[in-house]
């Protein structure tokens, strides 16, 4: 996709009224630490559309960017961050479950994972939230630079198992630094908000 414009039209914060859109809608949802952010900029060819920050558990919000009046691209809080109250956590869960419940437009969701670690429980707890709400999740697993080439296949497998995916889910190895799954995760983008529910 060649991206002409893209702008942050809704912020949803936890009281806020999830927006009724017509576009599609796809979602990325992933732990506050994962590479959330950097990934969005990287797919939007932008530097800070979307904030990065050294402390994780920045993006409290459910972020909507509308891109080229095609699509919107929604970023989900983080999740699983130690330093938020349970109850702030709590709330956040709420706030993304309401969003994937409720949207009319959502076509898909893009969970993202740390490639250098075995997924935790948060991982997999929103994995099988996702799938209960009946999306099949697509992996991006994060960090690809962080790896040696030689540990990807190995690490690829942990991720899968970790997860408990079925051999045909998909796993995107990204990076934010080389761009490398940028394509392929654009493709699929596309991909899905042509798909008509």
């Amino acid at each position: 996709m060649v991206i002409k414009q893209v702008n942050l039209e809704t912020v949803c914060g936890i009281t806020s009224k999830i927006p009724d859109n017509q576009l599609p809608e796809i979602a990325f949802a992933g732990k506050s630490n994962v590479g959330k952010s950097s990934l969005i900029n990287a797919l939007m060819n932008r530097k800070s559309l979307a904030r990065t920050s050294s402390q994780p558990g920045k993006t409290q919000t459910i972020n909507f960017y509308n891109i080229n009046d095609a699509m919107y691209l929604v970023d989900l809080p983080g999740y699983g961050y130690a330093k938020v109250s349970e109850s702030e956590r709590a709330k956040w869960g709420k706030m993304i479950e309401n969003y994937l419940h409720r949207s009319k437009q959502l076509r898909a969701v893009f969970l993202l994972i740390d490639i250098r670690h075995t997924p935790g429980v948060n991982d997999k707890t929103m994995y099988d939230w996702i799938v209960y709400q009946g999306y099949d999740p697509i992996i991006i697993a994060t960090k690809l630079d962080k790896l040696k080439r030689s540990q990807v296949q190995k690490a690829i497998k942990e991720v899968r198992a970790g997860l408990g995916l079925r051999a045909d889910d998909i796993v995107i190895p990204f990076s934010a630094e080389t761009k490398q799954g940028r394509e392929e995760i654009w493709d699929l983008m596309d991909h899905f908000a042509a798909v008509v529910p």
